[in-house]
């Protein structure tokens, strides 16, 4: 079942590029990502609100909160520069660098979550970053 959300989030990313790439013509990117994060955060709290989540609220840790802050603030940074790298650059080529973001997932996921490299998962990455350079270069 997480496959087809993932694929949800791969359809929905590829969208935003699009969109993005038209919405952000002779606009401050960064303008953009905060007009972006305003509709993302009535979206994220509206489902929050009507699945009745909101109640979990007080379920949360320390260590939660502040990994989703750090989260969070990992995203704003990304949307800042994938804004700034769509205003200069192709949204095929540039959506495209930005899918390094998975082969540096699963790096970052094997020296800090100690979860384990298989071969099928290596090769995958290799493939990523060597599409990444094609599209570079």
């Amino acid at each position: 079942m997480w496959w087809i959300y993932a694929l949800l989030s791969a359809v929905f990313a590829a969208l935003t590029a699009i969109f993005a790439k038209v919405g952000i013509k002779n606009v401050d990117t960064d303008l953009a990502t905060a007009i972006r994060t305003v509709v993302i955060l009535f979206i994220a709290w509206g489902i929050l609100f009507f699945k009745g989540g909101v109640n979990s609220i007080s379920t949360l840790t320390k260590t939660n909160i502040i990994f989703l802050c750090l989260s969070g603030i990992a995203t704003g940074l990304s949307w800042i520069f994938y804004f700034r790298a769509l205003q200069l650059g192709k949204v095929s080529q540039v959506a495209a660098v930005d899918k390094l973001s998975v082969a540096l997932a699963i790096v970052f996921s094997i020296i800090f979550l100690k979860e384990v490299l298989t071969i099928k998962t290596a090769i995958g990455a290799l493939l990523i970053i060597a599409g990444t350079f094609v599209l570079i270069f």
